[in-house]
């Protein structure tokens, strides 16, 4: 089984993939720890150094070597599905989750995070609303084409958890919507 979580970031990709990969006994994985792993250069230090499309291709290549392993749980970046034909590789590979979170949770929670994101960065609270806003409305197309969306806003990330696993059982391989 190889589970593609998506969603913008601050939907709690990690968390919930972390915890879904305990509760179906898969290896987890996080796209920019990989990344910083392979490359020797934080996300953060790539986007500084060369810019967001040398970023995107060195996400690529990482997110390719994925069709070699078997048995994860990876936690894709927010732009991720949206560059090249990622969102088309991760279908073919696997079961792609949308974790689709409201925006104004969204920009709540990435003003509060302790990690700062390099997209974010230095943005007052009114300028990431905005930013959190046009960039969803940009992203939800790709993030639309995943085989199952899970409306995580406001949902405690044990529940969440537990419903993505109960539904996985179910999934027949159609697009679907767990509420």
């Amino acid at each position: 089984m190889r589970i593609f979580l998506v969603g913008f970031m601050g939907a709690g990709k990690s968390v919930i993939g972390r915890r879904l990969a305990k509760s179906l006994d898969l290896s987890f994985y996080d796209l920019d720890e990989e990344i910083e792993s392979r490359y020797k250069m934080s996300v953060s230090s790539i986007f500084q150094k060369y810019d967001e499309a040398c970023f995107r291709k060195l996400e690529t290549t990482v997110l390719e070597s994925f069709s070699e392993k078997d048995k994860f749980v990876l936690s894709c970046g927010g732009g991720t599905p949206c560059f090249g034909n990622n969102m088309e590789l991760m279908n073919s590979l696997g079961t792609t989750i949308y974790i689709k979170v409201q925006t104004e949770e969204l920009s709540s929670r990435i003003s509060a995070s302790y990690h700062k994101r390099p997209l974010t960065e230095g943005k007052s609270d009114a300028e990431l609303a905005d930013y959190v806003a046009a960039t969803l409305k940009a992203r939800e197309p790709f993030y639309a084409k995943s085989k199952i969306t899970v409306d995580a806003t406001g949902t405690d990330k044990d529940a969440l958890t537990e419903k993505i696993v109960a539904n996985l059982q179910q999934f027949n391989g159609q697009q679907t919507a767990i509420l």
